[in-house]
């Protein structure tokens, strides 16, 4: 549900106003949806003093830069590189990191199906945003950053499961990310034109992009981490360009060739086995009810004896 919610940012901005830039966007967007994070917080279970409070802790830091950082380096990717390759090495680099880090920081180990439903997940990626035949120049700068986005997505993927694993409430822990993230680029706004937020749709399309596509989806996120290790998420999350296209053809238009549509048939199947293999693990981690012992069971009913 996250992903899907994730997957409407693109059909937002592509029917916004005039005047926008992919910085200014991404910026309000974390503003924005971290706000909204911050005053939905204590209806859904979490307290904002615990989220300031994890402003003080290092990781609280460090997931708060992760998702500044990701804004700003994967608009600017795509700006520099293109829609195509930033959003392949952005969004493909992204579950690997993520298992990496994991391994490392959480000591979680990938299984086999997270290896091959990945490895569909991301040959489907590269067919669905390099297969509309047209060449386009690779620019080393542009997936640099793309790349930095993608580790800054496995960083605060990694980091948040670690403070979830830490007894933290998962919203709270969302909403101490992005409320900081949100700060950080609060600078940022002032560097980029800003009049399309004057405009009707520009109103419209900063309200859907930050409290829908963050306050929202990230809510519905940190709950799918809380039940799952963080590298089945990241690939789970690969269901956002599977949205975005599919969203492109019925409302903007677009068309797919052959190579794209059979980058998204993989994508899915990537995605089902993914689910599936995250569903069988988690029901393999649960603990079984212990058989009574002979005396439990000659006293009958709890309380009784006999």
């Amino acid at each position: 549900m996250a992903a899907t919610l994730f997957g409407t940012t693109g059909t937002a901005q592509a029917l916004g106003p005039e005047g926008t830039t992919p910085l200014g966007v991404g910026a309000v967007r974390l503003v924005v949806g971290g706000m909204g994070l911050m005053a939905v917080l204590p209806l859904v279970g979490g307290l904002r003093r615990d989220a300031v409070r994890l402003w003080r802790t290092p990781a609280g830091v460090a997931i708060g830069v992760c998702t500044a950082l990701y804004q700003v380096s994967f608009f600017a990717a795509v700006q520099q590189a293109g829609v195509a390759i930033g959003t392949l090495a952005a969004i493909g680099s992204g579950p690997v990191l993520a298992a990496l880090l994991a391994r490392f920081v959480l000591g979680e180990r990938p299984g086999r199906s997270w290896v091959l439903a990945t490895g569909l997940c991301l040959v489907g990626l590269t067919l669905l945003v390099t297969g509309g035949g047209a060449a386009q120049r690779v620019d080393l700068v542009g997936v640099a950053l793309a790349i930095l986005a993608g580790l800054a997505y496995a960083g605060y993927t990694v980091l948040a499961k670690g403070q979830l694993s830490a007894g933290q409430e998962p919203s709270t822990v969302m909403a101490a990310a992005f409320g900081l993230g949100g700060l950080l680029l609060l600078p940022l706004l002032a560097t980029q034109p800003m009049a399309w937020l004057l405009e009707p749709r520009g109103v419209g399309m900063a309200l859907h992009l930050g409290l829908v596509t963050t306050t929202l989806a990230y809510l519905l996120f940190v709950r799918g981490l809380a039940q799952l290790p963080a590298g089945p998420v990241t690939t789970l999350m690969l269901a956002e360009p599977v949205v975005a296209t599919t969203l492109g053809i019925v409302v903007l238009d677009e068309r797919l060739t052959l190579i794209s549509t059979t980058g998204v048939g993989l994508l899915l199947l990537g995605l089902v086995l993914q689910g599936l293999g995250a569903a069988t693990g988690k029901r393999r981690e649960e603990p079984s009810q212990p058989a009574p012992t002979p005396a439990e069971a000659s006293n009958g009913p709890a309380g009784a004896t006999t």
